[in-house]
């Protein structure tokens, strides 16, 4: 799940959104670093954290940043991992206590931070040959969070967890059937963390998430950019159903599970659009036509659909009944036509000149 970019205007140098598309950490401006004297203050808060709602997340991707930022402006203490010394040094100069997470040798002091907290959001993908980097060291992460703080505990999987359902309507009791290495990945993983949380007392919420979305990833900025369609992409033209989430969405899903009472749960997080990626591709194309004409000088993406054949590996319509009931979610994007038309909405200029 995590995805290495950051937000707005940093996760693509060529393209520009408006202040508003992008969270902002403590609800200030994100213009320029906070000054070295409030950094050292928060982070010499943040070594012993007080406050009483404190969230660590495996894995600051896509999810993880945009998810931190509303917690702060929400008055709670945010810290979490990632992978690139480059983004730990960014995300610092922002406001977090970044620890960085080499996820084939963990740094396994992380732990002795963890313990503080009171919630912990994992958000960090399995390897393939490896699985759930966390997870290979689970007697230490036992031991090491039994006498901790933590009381909640979810973990991001996805919904590929469920494979080929032959386009039935899938909610959270129908039978887990993946079929590619990293889907049983995803689901070995999803029984690890289970059996951690029940080891410490606490119900877990396993979120189920269709493909992300939101500003700086999206079909928008796949059309304006024009780059190559990845292999990945290609093999999801002939399917009849992709589920996919905006990103504001799986954030206002984590924030009403952290603040419910209520035991934990496997929850489906998607929206109620599981629209071929060819529609949404088509839709976005005419967006950005409409609002840039000529813009877009040659149609990449439907030279190379004619190379690609027929895959309907993985078709299911997902059911997100139990994320509305249970968790009072209102989805703030039900399809991708209110998302996409949101993204571009919140852009300023498709290229900025350096």
């Amino acid at each position: 799940m995590e995805v290495d970019r950051m937000l707005g205007s940093a996760i693509h140098p060529h393209l520009r959104y408006r202040d508003e598309s992008v969270p902002k950490t403590s609800c200030r401006s994100m213009a320029g670093p906070l000054p070295a004297s409030s950094i050292l203050a928060m982070r010499s808060s943040l070594s012993e954290p007080q406050s009483e709602k404190r969230m660590f997340i495996l894995g600051m991707g896509f999810v993880g940043q945009f998810l931190s930022y509303k917690l702060q402006c929400q008055g709670w203490t945010v810290s979490g991992t990632c992978t690139s010394h480059m983004k730990k040094k960014k995300l610092e100069d922002r406001g977090f206590h970044i620890y960085h997470l080499d996820a084939l040798e963990p740094e396994l002091s992380i732990l002795d931070h963890m313990k503080h907290y009171t919630h912990l959001l994992v958000s960090i993908p399995p390897i393939a040959g490896i699985g759930d980097p966390m997870l290979q060291h689970e007697r230490l992460l036992r031991s090491s969070l039994v006498n901790g703080n933590l009381r909640w505990l979810c973990y991001l999987s996805s919904t590929s967890v469920y494979g080929d359902c032959g386009g039935e309507l899938v909610d959270e009791d129908y039978p887990p059937n993946p079929t590619s290495e990293l889907a049983k990945l995803r689901l070995a993983s999803e029984e690890g963390w289970s059996n951690l949380a029940h080891y410490l007392g606490i119900s877990p919420y396993i979120f189920r998430l269709g493909g992300i979305y939101g500003p700086g990833r999206s079909a928008i900025e796949t059309i304006i950019k024009q780059d190559p369609l990845s292999e990945a992409q290609k093999r999801r033209k002939y399917r009849k159903y992709t589920s996919r989430v905006h990103v504001e969405d799986i954030c206002q899903a984590i924030m009403a599970a952290a603040n419910s009472l209520s035991l934990g749960k496997v929850y489906n997080i998607v929206d109620e659009d599981p629209a071929p990626r060819e529609q949404v591709s088509e839709y976005a194309r005419k967006l950005v036509e409409n609002k840039w004409p000529g813009l877009i000088t040659q149609q990449a993406e439907e030279i190379e659909w004619s190379n690609v054949t027929s895959n309907k590996r993985g078709e299911k319509r997902v059911c997100n009944a139990r994320m509305k009931e249970q968790l009072g979610v209102q989805l703030a994007y039900p399809d991708y036509t209110t998302g996409l038309q949101s993204i571009l909405d919140k852009m300023e200029a498709p290229y900025v000149q350096s």
